[in-house]
């Protein structure tokens, strides 16, 4: 990664950090290596009160070049995947922050095919924002023009239905927009397939876009879901990459649990390619225990769903994803798709005719405590030799039955502890520790 690009994308405070100039450069940079200036780009966004800001300035980067702009409005992430690939575009560019609060913004490229950028391509372009004189200018009609497409969340949403063979009806869904990309085509799409849907945080309010919802907070999900009898709950972040369901009883069920349950579904079916499912090193080792169980390999990666994408590529996976809920179905998606990953795992409870509380006890999960410690300099805390006695020390005591792991945010100043083992208690004072010492040095 360079000095612009985290694990996904361009992310920072806007219109202080990630400026009105950076996007411009941005739009500038990325038009030039992904289409020379000559052809299509596509960009679309969540309900952050900034994306107008950055949209703007995307746009007249873009058209600076001569290549051409196609406003594709609020919609989903995977959104812009799927219409950069079946409209034929030369790129797909995403402003959000994901599950970030509302003050950060961020910027993320797709290629022709819907996949995220390698570090290849993001290290060129960065070069190019560096290097602006190498990016033509040309002048009078050569100049690029800003398109809308009206269309683009219905083609959206008429795709992710018909990535399932049943209908919903007789199931009763919450669904929590987090306020966020997903407010219109998470109950629509839900209510195309026949289910009685309830939808809450489902304004396009950029003001309160994952604030105290969504993925990342389902205390209101649950009490709607128990309120309403709901056979299960839904919650998306903000732009609708991640899922995090809720049974009927009220009980949380992850990213883990619900690779779990469709992966044994589609091995089941013979779907499941290789016998296979990509995870990243946060998964707990209770999905890996499960699935080795049926026979099914694991592979796993660093945090980041390109990088998990990266491997379903290499071993031709149907399945793979992370404990937060970014879910990639390789055979409808070409990146995490929160939607996709809500249809297919309510499709499992559909044919099956199990609820959800059931289908979740196949996972057996070990205690996980997860600590996040605010820094100054993410490299320095890392390196420094209190944090590696403190790991040592660590691992010795958890030996063979858990394991820590110390990692950097991707998109935040943030350095998070994972610990997993046989009790709650050892897990958390084990990472309370261990971010004690992290702290410190920060």
């Amino acid at each position: 990664m360079g000095e612009l690009f985290g694990t996904d994308g361009v992310r920072g405070i806007a219109n202080k950090e990630l400026t009105a100039e950076l996007a411009f450069k941005l739009g500038r940079a990325g038009a030039y290596v992904l289409c020379g200036g000559q052809g299509t780009i596509l960009i679309g966004r969540d309900t952050r009160v900034s994306g107008d800001l950055l949209e703007a300035a995307l746009i007249a980067g873009i058209c600076s070049t001569g290549a051409n702009a196609v406003r594709l409005g609020i919609i989903p992430t995977p959104g812009v995947a799927f219409l950069t690939r079946s409209m034929g575009a030369d790129a797909g560019i995403v402003i959000s922050a994901s599950h970030n609060p509302v003050e950060d913004n961020g910027i993320k490229f797709f290629d022709s095919k819907g996949f995220k950028l390698g570090d290849e391509e993001e290290s060129r372009i960065e070069a190019a924002v560096k290097d602006d004189l190498i990016i033509p200018r040309p002048t009078g009609l050569l100049v690029g023009r800003a398109f809308t497409e009206v269309q683009g969340l219905e083609k959206y949403a008429l795709y992710v239905a018909n990535t399932v063979n049943c209908d919903f009806s007789g199931l009763r869904i919450v669904v929590d927009c987090g306020y966020g990309a997903a407010w219109e085509a998470a109950p629509r799409i839900l209510t195309q397939l026949g289910a009685e849907v309830i939808a809450i945080n489902n304004q396009p309010d950029g003001s309160r876009i994952n604030v105290n919802c969504g993925s990342t907070n389902v205390k209101a999900l649950i009490e709607q879901v128990l309120k309403h009898n709901a056979d299960a709950g839904i919650a998306h972040d903000g732009d609708a990459d991640r899922v995090i369901a809720v049974d009927e009883k009220g009980n949380i069920v992850d990213g883990d649990s619900i690779m779990l349950i469709c992966g044994l579904h589609l091995a089941e079916k013979g779907l499941l390619r290789n016998r296979t499912v990509v995870v990243t090193v946060m998964s707990n080792l209770g999905l890996e225990i499960a699935f080795n169980e049926a026979g099914i390999k694991i592979h796993r990666t660093p945090v980041g769903d390109k990088y998990v994408l990266r491997k379903m590529l290499e071993e031709d996976a149907t399945l793979g994803g992370e404990q937060s809920g970014h879910i990639i179905f390789s055979d409808h998606c070409t990146t995490g798709d929160g939607i996709v990953s809500a249809v297919q795992l309510i499709s499992v409870m559909k044919e099956k005719g199990e609820p959800l509380s059931a289908l979740s006890r196949l996972m057996k999960k070990l205690p996980q405590t997860m600590v996040n410690v605010r820094v100054k300099d993410k490299e320095a805390a890392q390196k420094s030799e209190a944090l590696a006695k403190a790991l040592k020390a660590a691992e010795g005591e958890l030996g063979n039955t858990g394991r820590i792991l110390v990692r950097p945010s991707g998109t935040e100043p943030v350095i998070r502890v994972m610990v997993e083992s046989p009790t709650e208690e050892q897990c958390t004072e084990i990472a309370d520790r261990v971010a004690a010492v992290i702290s410190e040095q920060g």
